[in-house]
């Protein structure tokens, strides 16, 4: 597979979207980074700022979050509007590439964990980079499994994450790129 012919979809955050940007800019990868307006985005390349219609497409019930995540989020517009970018993000990729921690619920912190969870419904093919255990993950439909190290097959790809991004993180989002691309 040709860098050129692939696109990273990710949402332009600081921390792990930031870092998959920049790793894609730098072997050539085009991006589209989803945004809304009001959104502090970190990176400007591929900037696609979503329109109230296209917002209202990825529309969830913050109560089936709340309650599929095991936790409570805030209802605001700047976190619904976060979770709607996510949902676009995760939407047109066909491989979920994500960085963060894997909570003891089998769950992802933060709002990412959105993310994971929707591929998970989608039954997309799931891979996270837990910062914590120092390893990448695969869902496998049931339960996480360690996996040594994913390889990006698909030219249509989603890299997401926490806006924590230690270092370790930034080195697997590296060492994807380089198993992927060369």
């Amino acid at each position: 597979m040709k860098p050129e012919d692939c696109v990273l979809f990710s949402g332009a955050a600081s921390g792990a979207e930031e870092a998959f940007g920049a790793a894609a800019e730098q072997r050539g990868i085009d991006e589209v980074n989803f945004t809304f307006d009001g959104h502090n985005d970190a990176r400007s390349r591929g900037i696609r700022v979503l329109t109230h219609e296209e917002l209202e497409h990825g529309d969830v019930s913050l109560a089936y979050v709340s309650k599929l995540m095991h936790r409570k989020y805030r209802d605001t517009p700047l976190f619904k509007k976060v979770l709607q970018g996510i949902w676009h993000q995760v939407n047109n990729g066909q491989e979920i590439y994500v960085v963060g921690r894997i909570l003891d619920d089998d769950t992802v912190k933060g709002g990412t964990g959105w993310g994971a969870e929707f591929a998970k419904l989608c039954n997309k093919p799931l891979y996270v980079f837990d910062q914590e255990a120092d390893a990448w993950l695969e869902w496998t439909g049931e339960s996480w499994a360690s996996h040594s190290g994913p390889v990006i097959t698909h030219p249509h790809f989603t890299g997401t994450g926490t806006r924590f991004l230690e270092e370790n993180g930034r080195v697997a989002i590296d060492e994807l790129f380089a198993r992927s691309f060369g």
